[in-house]
């Protein structure tokens, strides 16, 4: 199948139905990639779907997370990874990548030419001062989204990130109020998932499971009950954000001050890709792996949006 096959109606059509029947029981369990390479691992390891990571592709291109990466970039980075395996995708593009509901809507067409069947979009602003954007400006965004999703003829799995508890917006004693307030509107708006980071109490999430009008979605952590505990409460999905990325790059950290301070490899060599491993993940089967994904994932989005610095489990 070429790129053009790939990336068809039909099959993104065929693929977003199949990623929205995911969530469900087992519990879709998504270990987030960058690029290529740690897409195929993930896929390889019997990953459902993979989900893009914008803090990681970000870091991987030199740029901050909250839309510093042009989105140009990001729907490149996203193109490379959809290309390269045969699973689902669904990219996180942050706010949207843009100022207007508009803006995100040819943000979505982006995605859609890059191969994406899915997609996070937060209400986080970054702004300490007023952490989250209005909830009526949010649910137009929303609509946005699936109006564009339909005029493609996609339906795109639109995963709306609310911010309440990540951002620690407002009072304490107030947050999973206004959780569930937004989570139910964005559901009523056309949002198939809630994603909630920043909670990690089985209490609270059980709660929110039963309270937010929808499949709810979680971002794991150190603190995070296990997979089993949270498909026990109900959870239908769990991310892991930049983690995957940020544990590599403790991995190179660690080897090279052993390399450069003791000349020893015990961390280098130790969980390593075998040669034979690592040839059968450059030649996975894929539709050149990004052949001309610069200027295909560029069509219909414009120039990049780049004042918004949004954003924070990437």
């Amino acid at each position: 199948m070429n790129a053009s096959q790939l990336f068809s109606t039909p099959v993104l059509a065929a693929k977003a139905r199949a990623f929205l029947a995911m969530h469900g029981r087992p519990m879709l369990v998504l270990p987030n990639a960058w690029d290529v390479a740690s897409a195929r691992v993930v896929a390889a390891a019997g990953a459902r779907a993979v989900a893009t990571s914008s803090a990681a592709i970000a870091a991987a291109l030199g740029y901050p997370d909250g839309e510093c990466l042009p989105r140009e970039l990001m729907l490149e980075a996203v193109r490379r990874i959809a290309a390269a395996v045969t699973v689902p995708v669904t990219a996180d593009l942050e706010a949207g990548y843009g100022r207007t509901p508009d803006e995100v809507a040819a943000t979505v067409r982006g995605a859609l030419a890059a191969g994406a069947v899915g997609l996070n979009l937060e209400d986080g602003t970054g702004d300490a001062t007023a952490p989250l954007r209005p909830l009526a400006d949010q649910v137009e965004r929303i609509r946005a989204v699936r109006a564009a999703a339909a005029e493609a003829g996609v339906p795109l799995v639109l995963n709306a990130r609310v911010d309440v508890f990540l951002a620690q917006a407002g009072p304490p004693e107030g947050r999973f109020a206004e959780t569930v307030r937004r989570s139910s509107a964005y559901r009523e708006a056309g949002a198939d998932c809630l994603f909630v980071p920043g909670v990690s109490d089985a209490g609270l999430i059980a709660r929110l499971v039963g309270e937010a009008g929808g499949p709810v979605s979680l971002l794991a952590g150190r603190s995070t009950p296990p997979v089993s505990e949270l498909e026990r409460l109900g959870v239908a999905r769990l991310s892991v954000g930049s983690g995957l990325m940020r544990a590599a790059l403790g991995f190179v950290r660690d080897a090279a001050r052993e390399l450069l301070a003791d000349g020893t490899y015990a961390r280098l060599t130790a969980g390593a890709l075998g040669a034979a491993e690592w040839q059968a993940l450059l030649q996975a089967p894929a539709t050149a792996a990004a052949a001309g994904a610069s200027s295909a994932a560029a069509k219909g989005t414009g120039h990049a949006e780049n004042a918004s610095k949004e954003g924070a489990a990437g």
